[in-house]
């Protein structure tokens, strides 16, 4: 798919957006990527939401993999290509197992032998699938993770929900000469299985 909207390289923004872009590449990310790349278009926007995802994918009380775990549950659920190729490599880098990235990539139950990994996938499931969170689920969450650990999670399935959007609606493409790594359905989101009881 083709970008939807002008993407930008640094010569090309005012001097309020290149202060964004240098310090987002400063930052722990590195490069300005994905929908920072339609935010960039309003400055403080792409600020705020820098900020906001930083503080979300690197500064949580949740380890890294729990962390990726849903952000590669909620970008399946909206089948965001960019955001999957992103994050399911993380993810693995993280330690998650690639049968489970594999099943979820490919809509098949994940088997999880970690209770933490199976809690984060059925509190990020849950919240997807019906924008709530069934009692023992998330008491299992907050056992698990506490207060601040189940906010957390919260915000970051919310946060990649609007990274997921953002991406699909203005198709923001792959690097040149990646392959679409999801396959969407034809209509509405991706349906997520529940995961099978570990071994």
């Amino acid at each position: 798919m083709a970008p939807r909207i002008p993407l930008p390289g640094r010569e090309e923004l005012d001097e309020a957006q290149r202060a964004i872009w240098d310090r987002v590449v400063a930052g722990p990310r590195g490069t300005v990527i994905g929908p920072l790349r339609a935010a960039i278009h309003n400055a403080e926007l792409a600020g705020r939401w820098s900020a906001l995802g930083e503080a979300l994918r690197f500064g949580t009380s949740l380890p890294k993999r729990l962390s990726e775990l849903a952000i590669c549950v909620t970008g399946r659920r909206w089948s965001s290509q960019v955001e999957w190729w992103v994050h399911a490599r993380t993810a693995a880098e993280a330690g998650i197992a690639p049968a489970i990235l594999d099943a979820i990539r490919d809509g098949k139950p994940p088997v999880f032998a970690d209770a933490q990994e199976a809690t984060i996938y059925a509190f990020a499931r849950a919240l997807q699938q019906d924008g709530r969170v069934p009692d023992d689920v998330y008491a299992a969450a907050r056992a698990a993770f506490g207060v601040k650990g189940v906010v957390e999670l919260t915000a970051l399935i919310g946060y990649y929900t609007m990274v997921s959007m953002t991406l699909n609606a203005h198709g923001i493409p792959l690097p040149d000469g990646e392959a679409e790594p999801l396959t969407p359905p034809a209509t509405g989101l991706f349906e997520l299985p529940p995961a099978e009881p570990g071994a």
